[in-house]
């Protein structure tokens, strides 16, 4: 089969999210940063890690990243994975930015489903949250995109498949057009390892910090299963507007995964984060 018609095959849907300028505040809309809305008797998550600037382990609240009214992005949503209803929030503890290769990085970053929008309200900060990770309301535009896998995810679907006849292909498929920094859905921007991989065996207790602990035969499973196990569920890249600037080590962008039969369930607390750069 041609490269194009395999590349095709599959190509996802998503959406593709563009973060820029100052966002007024609305309960419930989507946008970058500010204060999350959030229902009574929210408890706002903490995580325990080690601090990239004083190097002290200790439990600290995470950062609020962004939300998503689900309703606002039902018309880009052209597979239909998504909740048509609600408010998904993201948070990400960004003093010791766990990397997600570790079990215990398990906490490091909540994915809230939130199903009453009408109910919610805006959430005070903790504090004991610093004003690092504390960011100014940006607005988030987005657009139905549909994107094609890197070579990373696409050898383990066609392993016997040529990575120079791959890149060809998918070069001219793409076009010019550079691509989206931050989505959700559809295929990842890849920096480093496949991610499907990393999230099918950190989540059954394998620390990867280390591939040399894993049995042979595990991980060959795992790169068998993990592409239909796992999917993006949202990639933050860099944020800058203004004198603002958010970037998440050398360039690089978190990566939040869901199973599949996690998200058909709305079971979102059960994503895992992993942290690349480049």
């Amino acid at each position: 089969m041609d490269m194009r018609d395999l590349l095709t095959r599959l190509r996802r849907s998503g959406i593709a999210l563009e973060i820029a300028d100052e966002e007024p505040y609305r309960c419930g809309g989507t946008r970058f940063g500010g204060r999350p809305d959030v229902p009574p008797g929210f408890v706002w998550p903490c995580f325990e890690g080690t601090g990239l600037e004083d190097g002290e382990k200790k439990n600290r609240p995470l950062a609020f990243l962004a939300q998503f009214a689900l309703e606002e992005m039902r018309p880009f949503d052209a597979g239909h994975l998504l909740p048509d209803h609600g408010v998904l929030a993201f948070f990400y503890e960004v003093e010791s930015q766990p990397w997600g290769f570790d079990p215990q990085d398990a906490g490091c970053a909540r994915v809230f489903w939130f199903e009453d929008a009408a109910a919610l309200a805006p959430a005070e900060y903790p504090p004991d949250l610093s004003q690092e990770a504390r960011f100014p309301a940006l607005h988030i535009g987005a657009r139905q995109a549909f994107f094609y896998p890197q070579w990373e995810d696409f050898e383990l679907a066609w392993p016997d498949a040529g990575a120079e006849d791959f890149e060809e292909a998918r070069d001219a498929l793409i076009g010019e057009a550079a691509e989206d920094d931050s989505r959700l859905l559809g295929w990842p921007e890849i920096l480093q390892n496949n991610m499907a991989v990393e999230c099918e065996l950190v989540t059954r207790g394998y620390y990867l910090g280390d591939w040399r602990d894993v049995p042979d035969e595990v991980y060959r499973r795992a790169k068998q299963t993990a592409l239909d196990n796992w999917l993006l569920l949202f990639q933050l890249g860099p944020v800058a507007s203004g004198d603002f600037e958010l970037m998440f080590g050398d360039g690089g962008n978190l990566y939040f995964y869901i199973r599949r039969e996690d998200l058909l369930s709305r079971r979102f607390e059960r994503a895992w984060l992993i942290s690349q750069c480049s």
